[in-house]
């Protein structure tokens, strides 16, 4: 019988494992490269700004990890098929993708525009569409195993007020990824959601306004912010494929029970 770290390591170690993180230069994005590091997998912190994604790189090592960046612009299909083009060549064959680019506008619903609306949902479904089109159409040439992982959002699954073009985005995302592992199951590839509840950042820090963040901790049992390091049990559970192998198809909440609230 394995001691308990063995055990642990068995179940959610990440040795010889490559992951690829889009938009791994963002906040929540950034603290799941960090949680694929240290379980021991190569992470390819993948996204548009190359001064924040050598930053995260320079952490990851700091701390022990392997990491490289890779710049790739979400919307390029051209971007992302050099993306893993790269990590072939070089050897980091990946087997986990994280799809966590996003944006956010708190616009009026009367007051959105055709081009905010591309915008949002090119970066949010359309990105996720791409790289699991390009991904997994190399992992079932090679016959390789992979787990997907979208991040979604409650949004996705309780209509959120003021972000309506996001909110519209994630569901899709939602559906998009459930769609894909029913197709996909047979062929080792498993595609699970992973939806955060509050969790400060960028892309949503201009709609918590006082009367928002009141609201928020209302609707919230924890009655706080996550933070971003919390969603790190789910993510490594999610790649796993010991601790995971059975898991797909699914949406994680990391909430602090907001889905749960009713009244």
């Amino acid at each position: 019988m394995a001691n308990s770290a063995e055990y642990l390591q068995q179940l959610f170690g990440l040795q010889g494992k490559t992951a690829v993180v889009i938009g791994g230069t963002g906040v929540l994005g950034g603290a799941i490269c960090d949680c694929l590091a240290s379980a021991g997998a190569y992470v390819v912190v993948a996204g548009r700004s190359a001064e924040s994604g050598a930053n995260r790189v320079k952490e990851i090592e700091s701390a022990g990890g392997s990491a490289e960046f890779i710049a790739a612009d979400v919307t390029s299909a051209d971007d992302i098929q050099s993306l893993l083009d790269q990590c072939v060549s070089s050897g980091h064959i990946p087997d986990i993708l994280v799809n966590g680019a996003g944006v956010n506008a708190a616009t009026p619903f009367l007051e959105i525009t055709q081009e905010e609306w591309d915008r949002i949902f090119n970066i949010n479904l359309g990105s996720v569409r791409t790289a699991c089109q390009i991904f997994a159409k190399y992992w079932l040439n090679e016959k390789r195993q992979g787990s997907i992982i979208n991040i979604a959002s409650m949004s996705a699954i309780v209509p959120l007020s003021r972000v309506f073009t996001y909110s519209a985005s994630k569901a899709a995302v939602l559906n998009l990824t459930k769609n894909l592992a029913r197709e996909w199951a047979e062929d080792g590839i498993r595609v699970n959601a992973l939806s955060p509840g509050f969790f400060p950042a960028e892309q949503n820090r201009k709609v918590l306004t006082p009367e928002r963040v009141e609201s928020i901790m209302k609707h919230t049992p924890a009655n706080r912010f996550g933070e971003a390091h919390e969603l790190a049990g789910a993510v490594l559970l999610l790649a796993s494929d010991v601790a995971g192998s059975f898991i797909t198809g699914d949406n994680l909440a990391v909430d602090g029970g907001f889905s749960s609230m009713t009244i």
